[in-house]
Parts: C-alpha cells; sequence; structure tokens
C-alpha cells in the first residue's frame, strides 16, 4: 500500500470514530512510525509502505479510533514549545495552560534569583517552562503520584534543568517550610457530575484525581488557599488554573483566605483561565 492510500483510510477510520482532526492525526501517527516529520509524510504520497510498517501504523490507527489522544500514542506533548514526555499518572499538557507560563514570566524581572514552587507538577511542565526562560531561578514541583513525579524528573533531565528543577512526592503543601516567591498550580477543578460528559480523550485518559474537583470543582482551591498563604514570600505571588466561569468564586476563595486577587488573563479562546494572587498591601 502506498502513503496516500493508507492515509486517506485511516482519515476515513479516524473521522467514523468521531476523531474532529482525522487526516491530521493519521499523517502524525504514521509519521512517528517511519520516522519522518509530518509534513515529509505529504511529499511522498505514492511511497509504498512496507509491510511491517504498514502494520504498525494500523494498531495506532485502531487505538486512536478507540479516542486515545495522539499525544498519549507517542508517549509526548508539545508546551511552551518544549517536548514532554507524558505517562496515564500525568495530566496531558494543553495549551490553555501556557496561560500560566506567561503570566508567571511577567511577575518578575529575570533577575535576581528567585524560588518557584510547582504544586500538583505533573509533567513538570509549568515548572520547566518558567524555568526555562529564567536561567537564574530555581524550583520544586509536588505531585501526589510518584509515577508522575518520575515523568517530571525525567522531563527535566532531557530539557537540562535536573541541576535547578527538583520534584518530589507529597500532599500539596504538607512537609514544605520556607517561603517561595512564585507558586505555580494546576489544580483540578472540574465538577465531578461533569467529568463523564467531557470527551473521551480527556475522560477516559486522563487521570481522574488531576480533574475530579469535587461537586462544584472548587475542593483542591479551598485546600491550596491556607497553603498559598503560608507559603508565599511576602512580595511572591501566586499563579493558579482555574476553570470557564470561576474565577469569581476561586477569587472569594483566596480573598476570605486573606490572600488578593491581583490579575485574570484569558486563554486565546477568551476564557479567563488564570488567576495572580498576593499578599494584602499592608
Amino acid at each position: 500500500m502506498i502513503v496516500e492510500e493508507a492515509l486517506s483510510r485511516a482519515t476515513r477510520r479516524l473521522a467514523e470514530a468521531g476523531v474532529e482532526t482525522a487526516r491530521l492525526d493519521a499523517r502524525l501517527l504514521l509519521a512517528s512510525i517511519d520516522g519522518m516529520s509530518a509534513s515529509a509524510v505529504l511529499l511522498d504520497p505514492g511511497r509504498v509502505l512496507a509491510a511491517d510498517v504498514e502494520s504498525a501504523f494500523d494498531r495506532l490507527v485502531d487505538r486512536r479510533a478507540r479516542r486515545e489522544p495522539v499525544s498519549r500514542i507517542l508517549g509526548r506533548r508539545e508546551f511552551w514549545s518544549l517536548d514532554f514526555a507524558i505517562s496515564l499518572a500525568t495530566l496531558d499538557p494543553r495549551p490553555d495552560s501556557e496561560t500560566l507560563v506567561e503570566a508567571a514570566l511577567t511577575q518578575f524581572e529575570p533577575e535576581p534569583r528567585r524560588r518557584v514552587l510547582d504544586l500538583g507538577t505533573g509533567t513538570g511542565c509549568l515548572l520547566l517552562s518558567v524555568l526555562s526562560e529564567r536561567p537564574k531561578w530555581v524550583g520544586l514541583g509536588i505531585d501526589i503520584a510518584e509515577e508522575a513525579v518520575a515523568v517530571a524528573r525525567a522531563n527535566a533531565r532531557t530539557l537540562e534543568l535536573s541541576e535547578r528543577a527538583h520534584f518530589q512526592t507529597g500532599d500539596w503543601d504538607k512537609g514544605l517550610v520556607g517561603t517561595f516567591d512564585l507558586i505555580l498550580s494546576n489544580p483540578p477543578y472540574i465538577p465531578s457530575s461533569e467529568i463523564a460528559g467531557l470527551s473521551p480523550e480527556v475522560a477516559s485518559f486522563d487521570p481522574l484525581r488531576a480533574l475530579d474537583g469535587g461537586a462544584d470543582g472548587l475542593d483542591a482551591y479551598r485546600a491550596l488557599a491556607p497553603a498559598l498563604l503560608r507559603l508565599l514570600a511576602p512580595q511572591g505571588r501566586a499563579v493558579i488554573e482555574l476553570g470557564k466561569g470561576q474565577v469569581a468564586e476561586i477569587a472569594g476563595i483566596m480573598e476570605a483566605a486573606g490572600l488578593r486577587a491581583l490579575e485574570r488573563r484569558q486563554d486565546l479562546a477568551g476564557v479567563e483561565r488564570c488567576l495572580v494572587l498576593g499578599h494584602p498591601v499592608p
């Protein structure tokens, strides 16, 4: 079978399964097997695929037809123009979360050295993206899942950030001492009753603990509020992610705990996705 025939067949199969980006996904999957870029696949549509390549491609298409995300099939995701390994223990990083990185980088000048904390670090994408832009800063990532911590450490090694980024298993702020100039967090914020209605790519493949925010989606913020108040340096900033329509309630939770909501940021879709917090002015 030639490339174009294989792509056309795979595209039909994925479209029938409800995949909106069927042609693109087919190209990405074929490229991952054949050692080419996705664009290079298009340059030689008449090339005959080896039998083992064709069989491997069919297996990957079967997985995508079951709505497993391409990123999980390939085991990696691009975030902030960096390549991150992912696993079943980690949330699949999404472009919406880059809003936090953008906000974090504007809170302080590049120098001097700053201490950064990432609560619920997952792949480490938030912390590592920030450190990649700030060579003098150092950071600590915390996650309750040991496997997620292992993935984050591997990503730090791959990105050559291990000397400045450290990761450990923990339950939010328990056992942490000292203060941090910048605290990042993308906590679970989906109301429990809404999870089943999410796309299969999310509901079936992202870890439940990274999605489920309790009955109203705000349980993690109630736990985070006193932690942020305790761990945030006097002139520090916390940058947290939130779900659509949650900003007012979450700001209220944080202000009731003694923090001040300083800034709201929208993602590329215009959703208020990020809240910047600080201590009240003395």
